[in-house]
């Protein structure tokens, strides 16, 4: 009677594991299908397939395709993938699922820093940002005049009215006595070399020569954009070289397409504002 008993109980066990098993497999679905760009319809590698509200998931493989068992009350799926726009496709008892992403919205403007970039709104150093929107409009004879009343916390000074003569850059004030107070200059990535840079007078042999322009050999019309580190920031990347501040200017890059042709002409005149009554030279 025992042994009837137990194996009575074993098989209605058995019977309950199996029902369970197929309670289980008809709960779920199977759903497969394949992502694909919507522009180009090259498949989509490593793409990720989500039941919406759930954790339950996948990602494509190499040639774009998933199989995903979804449970029996889900209602969509979440496609997305990286630099694309999320999309949620609903299921409606569907087997097979195609879907083609679209790319996403363009990049947030970014500041230069250092040696990566950081979204404006999120930079926590002192920083100015100039784009070619942004710079000083007018007659634009050299790169620092770009700059002159755009900048704040930067002082930019001309010692001399000579053509290509020196400028003297301020971002920190003067924070040395015997030596050089200007900023370290990076263009396209390349910092200049600090005898390059130095905006004072230098002696020929024949005497003094007057201060120069570092950034002379810069076409103003060729420069994208300009940004200012003011803080010690610029100090833990660059080094000892900024510790006055860095300047990091873009320029121009070629782009696809036909190749512009632009020229552009500018005229200025100036005069005297006030004529002093002097000796000329023969009367000197």
């Amino acid at each position: 009677m025992k042994l009837t008993t137990f194996r009575f109980m074993r098989g209605f066990a058995v019977m309950l594991l199996f029902l369970g098993l197929t309670g289980v497999a008809l709960a779920q679905s199977t759903i497969s299908g394949t992502v694909t760009d919507a522009e180009s319809g090259e498949p989509l590698i490593g793409a990720s397939i989500l039941v919406l509200g759930t954790s339950t998931g996948t990602v494509t493989d190499f040639d774009g395709n998933y199989t995903l068992n979804v449970p029996a009350n889900s209602e969509a799926l979440v496609f997305s993938y990286t630099g694309y726009s999320a999309q949620t496709v609903t299921i409606d008892g569907r087997t097979t699922i195609d879907v083609m992403l679209e790319s996403g919205e363009t990049l947030e403007e970014v500041v230069v820093v250092g040696y990566g970039t950081v979204k404006k709104e999120d930079a926590t150093g002192a920083v100015v940002a100039l784009d070619s929107e942004d710079f000083q409009a007018g007659v634009i004879s050299s790169p620092e005049q770009l700059l002159q009343g755009r900048a704040a916390g930067v002082q930019i000074t001309q010692s001399s009215g000579e053509p290509g003569g020196g400028i003297s850059v301020r971002i920190r004030g003067t924070a040395s006595v015997r030596g050089g107070n200007g900023p370290l200059y990076v263009v396209d990535g390349v910092p200049l070399d600090n005898g390059n840079t130095v905006g004072g007078s230098g002696n020929t042999g024949l005497g003094n020569s007057s201060a120069r322009n570092p950034l002379n050999f810069i076409n103003p019309n060729d420069i994208e954009s300009i940004n200012v580190l003011k803080d010690a920031s610029a100090a833990a990347i660059y080094g000892a070289r900024g510790a006055n501040g860095v300047v990091i200017i873009k320029t121009k890059s070629g782009g696809d397409g036909a190749s512009p042709v632009q020229f552009n002409v500018s005229t200025a005149f100036s005069s005297v504002a006030n004529r002093f009554d002097l000796l000329s030279a023969d009367q000197f």
